[in-house]
């Protein structure tokens, strides 16, 4: 077909470094690139034909697409053309993917677990309205600035959200105080207004209620003054600077009622 022709041909392609190896899978021809050798192509695993293959057969009734652990730099072509308006669960996770755009097509995509891949916050998704549950554990996610309000732009129903692991998600696991992933926690609660689940605990109505006092526009507008909102939204800022201002406009006396949010 001429659409899927335009498709294959205009979709970009993510290429390794030269001495990663194995850079893309065709399962239309049970093959892949190899990009260590003067061979242009080799056969795919067993692992990888029963993964992609086989199960893939049965997609179309349970809307579940799994292409974890297949050494993936990309979301193979030849996948989202066959399947991208019907997924509705993907994961993708320990793979080395950094580009998200082909997610553009999976229209129905209403869950995606991207975990342990090198995504950084230079990775945006596209659009995906029906997107309620989004895991990016132990990613290379190092600013929450402004990649937390393109997710919101892109996903504005998310429900579950998990970034654990991630530089840019304080944690005691991660060198993080507690008062640190009390700052992150409530700031990516006032960005999500539908957000059950954050990370390992379900989000109650007291961190949603101090979350919107502490994020709201104004009080936000105060502490990034005098260079002003504009520099957050269309910078990159590290946690360390939002935290720094925001500890100087709180005041270190806010750190006595932590414990009561948690």
């Amino acid at each position: 077909m001429d659409d899927d022709q335009s498709f294959v041909n205009s979709y970009p392609s993510v290429q390794p470094a030269p001495d990663e190896g194995v850079i893309s899978v065709d399962v239309s021809r049970d093959a892949l690139v190899d990009s260590m050798t003067d061979m242009s192509e080799t056969p795919i695993p067993p692992d990888i034909i029963a993964s992609v293959g086989t199960t893939a057969d049965n997609e179309e009734e349970n809307g579940r697409l799994t292409l974890a652990y297949e050494r993936l730099y990309e979301i193979p072509k030849t996948i989202v053309e066959r399947f991208s308006d019907h997924i509705k669960y993907l994961d993708i996770s320990h793979n080395k993917i950094t580009n998200l755009d082909a997610l553009v097509y999976f229209k129905s995509l209403t869950s995606l677990i991207a975990d342990d891949n090198p995504i950084t916050e230079n990775c945006y998704l596209p659009p995906l309205p029906k997107l309620e549950l989004l895991w990016l554990n132990r990613c290379k996610i190092a600013s929450l600035y402004p990649w937390v309000g393109k997710l919101k732009e892109s996903c504005p129903n998310l429900q579950y959200l998990s970034l654990m692991g991630n530089p840019a998600a304080p944690s005691y696991f991660n060198g993080g105080t507690f008062y640190e992933y009390l700052q992150y926690r409530l700031f990516v609660i006032s960005q999500f207004p539908s957000l059950n689940h954050l990370d390992d605990r379900r989000v109650t109505e007291d961190q949603r209620l101090e979350a919107q006092r502490l994020y709201k526009r104004p009080f936000f507008e105060r502490m990034v003054k005098p260079a002003g909102l504009s520099q957050i939204v269309n910078t990159s800022v590290t946690w360390n600077t939002f935290q720094n201002k925001i500890n100087n406009f709180l005041g270190k006396d806010k750190q006595g009622n932590r414990n009561l949010l948690i």
